[in-house]
């Protein structure tokens, strides 16, 4: 009995820590997971932004036309893409995370601040942003594409690269990056300290599921307040014809939309997007600490 005890602590220090890849892993999984329930908002909240016939609808009258004109299964349009893109950008910015954290020195308790925390973040997603940016065209095209057939993602890939070569896969990089630092800085500095805040309040443990939904709820929303801006001018530039360039880049896009149609537009379809953020944040949360627990790590 003894000899038992006195060797559980020595196997758990010895057994080995989940590796970087079996980090990205994990949030891959997460990630996958969660898109394949949330996409049709992403689809929704897609054609509000770069339509003002569909802003006028809302979400419940464009998810209603899409429907009737395009069938139930339009509301997964670019799907396949998008899980392309949660395998290589998600996987990422959240598997990477940790190690970035402590790549900034956020070892111990008094040296992990909020700051720190979201540089972290940023890092990680500007990372994952390059590796997901053609997948993110790809996926934007898709969800714009109205008709009553689903777009292929193999054609789509092939229609860009013939019209705009291989930049046409980076069109809105800068934006990207830039909606990538915002997005992944907010969500996961937000998260880490909205979860000591519930641990602090409500008294339970950070591994609980009470602790991740609420904070996780908590960042989707401070997500929703940074990110809507660079959403709308991420998507204005991905699918503007290739034929008719109307914005040069990420600043000018911005300045059009502000001059053109006012500032307030940088936030149509702040509900779709909060409605998405907030269960796409949760799920993956979710889902990424519970696989974390399993393969024997500390909660975020």
């Amino acid at each position: 009995m003894s000899l038992s005890k006195s060797q559980s602590p020595s196997m758990l220090a010895t057994s080995a820590a989940p590796s970087l890849l079996q980090q990205v892993g994990m949030a891959g999984g997460a990630a996958v997971i969660t898109v394949s329930f949330i996409h049709p908002i992403d689809v929704i909240k897609t054609r509000i932004q770069v339509s003002p016939e569909y802003g006028k609808l809302g979400m419940g009258g464009t998810a209603g036309k899409i429907v009737s004109s395009e069938g139930f299964t339009a509301l997964w349009n670019g799907v396949n893409a998008a899980w392309l893109r949660e395998a290589s950008y998600t996987s990422l910015r959240l598997g990477l995370y940790e190690p970035c954290k402590v790549a900034f020195g956020c070892t111990t308790p008094e040296t992990t601040t909020f700051l720190k925390k979201f540089a972290a973040g940023s890092a990680a997603g500007a990372l994952g942003s390059l590796a997901g940016n053609p997948f993110d065209v790809l996926k934007t095209k898709m969800m714009t594409a109205e008709g009553s057939g689903t777009p292929s993602i193999t054609k789509t890939a092939l229609d860009l690269f013939k019209n705009q070569g291989i930049g046409g896969f980076y069109r809105g990089i800068d934006s990207n990056i830039m909606r990538a630092m915002v997005l992944n800085g907010t969500k996961m500095a937000c998260y880490d300290q909205a979860k000591g805040f519930v641990v602090q309040v409500t008294g339970f443990e950070r591994k609980s599921l009470v602790t991740t939904f609420f904070s996780a709820v908590t960042a989707g929303f401070f997500m929703t307040c940074t990110v809507a801006p660079f959403d709308m001018v991420r998507t204005r530039l991905m699918n503007q014809p290739a034929d008719a360039k109307i914005y040069s880049n990420a600043f000018d896009c911005a300045m059009k939309i502000a001059t053109n149609e006012g500032p307030l537009t940088f936030w149509r379809g702040f509900f779709p997007i909060w409605s998405r953020f907030a269960p796409t944040t949760t799920l993956q949360l979710v889902i990424f600490e519970t696989l974390r627990s399993v393969m024997g790590m500390e909660s975020l």
